[in-house]
């Protein structure tokens, strides 16, 4: 099966490289941006590179839209008589609805929408799925996509824009709490190679206690929390200074800011 990445920004490029680490055979990705140049790092690996989205589309069975979202009204008008109802149209553009995209096409094919994450490009993104006419099949194809990059998780499609906040902004908000563990082990002693070795092992395994206990996390944390322990001090010093708050309020402020 022929897959189309409309889109060779970072998103894109995550994707695709998450592909070819899945085994994915390179010769059937086609991945489109306008400065084609900056492609040739999956060129070098078997990967066909274009400024072409309508010769790119019409070759593929899928064809995958990652590109902003000021961009997409125009990709899809682009593309609108290449786009048959056969083929499988997956949208990974935040805040442009299914009922969007089907005003500017003239075959309706099966979309869904998808929100990944850039740790596609590892295998371990976490991509939200909606979609309200695809087939189970198609969605079955989807799903194995997308599997392939992570893990998968089926939602309403009212609940897209939440899904781009906890999952794909979820990204950069763990990255900067563990870019504070770095400085703070970096304070107390460490270098910063060392530092960033424990924080980032320990985050790893933080989320494994969760993935694969199933526990709340403060199942987890009450196995670290001693009676005049150094954990305990630590954690209700960040509580006093407002570290759960200020990043629930963080998350909402994305929120409303997509949803304006």
């Amino acid at each position: 099966m022929n897959i189309a990445i409309l889109g060779g920004g970072n998103l894109g490029k995550s994707i695709a490289q998450g592909l070819l680490e899945n085994n994915y055979t390179p010769e059937n990705i086609t991945i489109t941006r306008n400065k084609i140049e900056l492609l040739n790092n999956l060129k070098e690996k078997g990967v066909h590179i274009s400024n072409n989205n309508i010769e790119a589309t019409q070759n593929s069975q899928v064809v995958i839209i990652a590109v902003k979202p000021y961009k997409i009204a125009e990709i899809l008008q682009e593309i609108d008589s290449v786009i048959t109802a056969d083929k499988i149209l997956i949208s990974v553009v935040s805040d442009f609805s299914i009922a969007q995209i089907e005003e500017n096409l003239t075959n309706v094919p099966s979309i869904v929408r998808a929100m990944p994450n850039t740790a596609a490009a590892v295998n371990e993104s976490m991509t939200c799925l909606a979609s309200n006419n695809a087939s189970t099949e198609d969605l079955k194809v989807v799903t194995t996509i997308f599997n392939s990059l992570g893990d998968t998780i089926e939602i309403n499609e009212a609940l897209m824009d939440a899904a781009t906040v906890l999952g794909a902004c979820g990204i950069a908000y763990v990255l900067r709490f563990i870019r504070g563990m770095i400085q703070g082990g970096i304070e107390i002693g460490f270098d910063a190679q060392t530092a960033t070795k424990i924080a980032t092992q320990t985050v790893k395994g933080a989320s494994e206690l969760l993935l694969q206990k199933g526990n709340h996390p403060e199942a987890e944390i009450d196995k670290v929390t001693t009676p005049k322990g150094c954990t305990i001090a630590g954690l209700n010093e960040m509580e006093h200074q407002g570290f759960s708050s200020a990043l629930i309020k963080g998350i909402k402020t994305s929120f409303d800011s997509i949803s304006k």
